[in-house]
């Protein structure tokens, strides 16, 4: 009974859990924000490409 009582009280495995949560919730986010971004930051470095070679 009292291991029991014990392994209720013990929150060291949830605050772990929590942990990964966050990290997993903050990557979705990051690639989320990448995958949008994408298009747009590669448009720009070809522009960027195409006038740095018609100026050399």
């Amino acid at each position: 009974m009292k291991f029991i009582k014990k392994f209720l009280r013990n929150e060291e495995g949830a605050t772990a859990i929590e942990y990964g949560l966050i990290a997993a919730l903050i990557a979705v986010a990051m690639i989320g924000a990448a995958s949008g971004l994408g298009s747009q930051i590669s448009s720009t470095f070809n522009t960027t490409s195409s006038s740095m070679a018609s100026t050399g």
